[in-house]
């Protein structure tokens, strides 16, 4: 049984910076792909950062240049930094790893920036 465990959420202030982990317990085969997405009151949920197996990262124009997601496979654990934080950036944030063909969900962390 894999669970991802996430942390790092809290309250920041505009301009500053947070770090999400996502720690995977149980067996893995291998982390094919992971993301975190995000999801603010009211509106669907959204990808911000996806890190394959090689290595290659992507990210939508909203977060572009200041999220930043990479992986520790040692840990099986995911990361997203995030820096010069914005209101709009206040969401539930999840962690997405697949491996093999299953995907992994977590519980969500908060994240809420405002002054």
């Amino acid at each position: 049984q894999v669970q991802l465990v996430e942390s790092g959420g809290g309250l920041v202030q505009p301009g500053e910076s947070l770090r999400l982990s996502c720690a995977a317990s149980g067996t893995l085969s291998s982390i094919n792909l992971a993301a975190w997405y995000r999801q603010a009151p009211g509106k669907e949920r959204e990808l911000v950062a996806t890190i394959t197996r090689s290595g290659s990262t992507n990210y939508p124009n909203p977060v572009k240049g200041r999220f930043t997601i990479s992986r520790d496979s040692t840990k099986n654990t995911v990361y997203l930094q995030m820096d010069s934080l914005k209101p709009e950036d206040t969401a539930v944030y999840y962690c997405k790893i697949v491996s093999g063909l299953r995907s992994y969900w977590g519980q969500g962390t908060q994240v809420t920036v405002s002054s």
